[in-house]
């Protein structure tokens, strides 16, 4: 079995993420480019739904902001802050009030009227939410910031403008994801969804996308089950580590693929340490609980077939940029639903079924 990290790798990672916040998260970050991803700074961003909104290849400053508005009520409502809360909210309402036509810019003639529509929907449930902040409902307001969130999200699903650049000719021969996919995952302990992300993982997303369709995972076993760290399954019985494809009768591996910030298309066959890109962050970060890794040999980064994991660290005490997974390994996607799912799973439950139920227009076979 491919082994994600050695024992001492783990306990280095352990070690490090005390060091962080023991140091109080003090290292400098450099200036962010114009054309980088629009990840705010500050804070990590901890919700893989909320990574895959600002991952998104869009530039639109002001449905961002309205985005960021609206997620940053979560910590003010659970410390009963009502104030902090009806102020973004406010910004968020003025925002959608007078720069209509700025949000409307990015996207396409065709599809202005489900804009339209979205905009709509989108003011009226963000009027709900702040009369529900106004009554102190904290339950209600967190089922609304989830309406409005969705609203968002149509909103930049319906800025992007095809795929943002050429994936390298010689990696054509492998599948490909070129936009995103929905996949739901059945075990006995219940039930999971995941978004694979195309745009910042083409070939990863991709990988994963075709087994997945294969019916590769149906009935493999969880072979690695760490509290608070990875679970880890996709290898399959006999010999191999990976996946064989029986048009070649050979194993099918895959490069590392990370996308950084500052740069339009993703990294091949490097760690960012390997190449000296110490301080850059990744697109898709290892911030967030239930986020998918490509698992890999430690030795090769370029190895990894069709085992993955999900990372499973509290992400309190793994801030993207600050950890020891970011830069080493893909990340390919993250859990969006069924979260309480994980820590129930352990090494020898097995895998139902898998299902692509979203997205299959985008993946391209190789």
């Amino acid at each position: 079995m491919i082994h994600i990290l050695k024992s001492l790798f783990k306990t280095t990672l352990l070690f490090f993420l005390v060091l962080t916040c023991w140091v109080g998260l003090s290292t400098p970050t450099q200036a962010a480019p114009d054309r980088e991803s629009r990840l705010p700074g500050g804070d990590a961003i901890t919700e893989g739904d909320a990574i895959l909104r600002y991952a998104l290849p869009i530039d639109n400053d002001t449905i961002f902001k309205i985005q960021g508005d609206i997620e940053s009520i979560i910590a003010p409502i659970r410390g009963r802050r009502w104030s902090a809360a009806t102020s973004s909210l406010s910004e968020a309402n003025f925002l959608l009030s007078t720069r209509r036509e700025k949000i409307l810019a990015s996207i396409a003639e065709d599809r202005r009227s489900e804009a339209q529509e979205a905009l709509e929907q989108l003011s009226t449930d963000l009027n709900i939410l702040r009369e529900q902040v106004a009554e102190q409902d904290k339950t209600a307001a967190f089922e609304t910031q989830k309406s409005c969130l969705s609203e968002v999200e149509t909103l930049e699903n319906l800025m992007v403008q095809g795929f943002p650049y050429e994936v390298p000719s010689e990696y054509s021969a492998l599948p490909q994801l070129k936009g995103r996919a929905t996949v739901e995952i059945e075990t006995k302990k219940g039930s999971l969804t995941v978004v694979v992300d195309g745009y910042n993982a083409p070939v990863t997303a991709g990988n994963f996308v075709d087994l997945v369709s294969r019916g590769f995972y149906d009935g493999l076993p969880i072979t690695r089950a760490d509290e608070f760290y990875v679970l880890q399954l996709g290898d399959p019985p006999g010999p191999e580590n990976g996946f064989v494809d029986p048009a070649t009768g050979e194993e099918r591996t895959i490069p590392l693929e990370i996308r950084v910030k500052s740069e339009v298309e993703p990294i091949y066959e490097f760690t960012l340490e390997e190449i000296g890109l110490y301080r850059e962050e990744p697109v898709l970060p290892f911030s967030a609980y239930g986020t998918l890794g490509m698992a890999r040999p430690d030795n090769d980064p370029n190895g990894g077939s069709s085992q993955f994991f999900f990372f499973l660290f509290e992400p309190e005490l793994t801030p993207a940029g600050l950890n020891l997974l970011d830069g080493e390994y893909a990340v390919f996607g993250y859990v969006v639903d069924g979260e309480d799912v994980l820590p129930e799973l352990k090494k020898g439950d097995r895998i139902t079924s898998m299902k692509v139920i979203k997205g299959m227009e985008n993946f391209l076979p190789g």
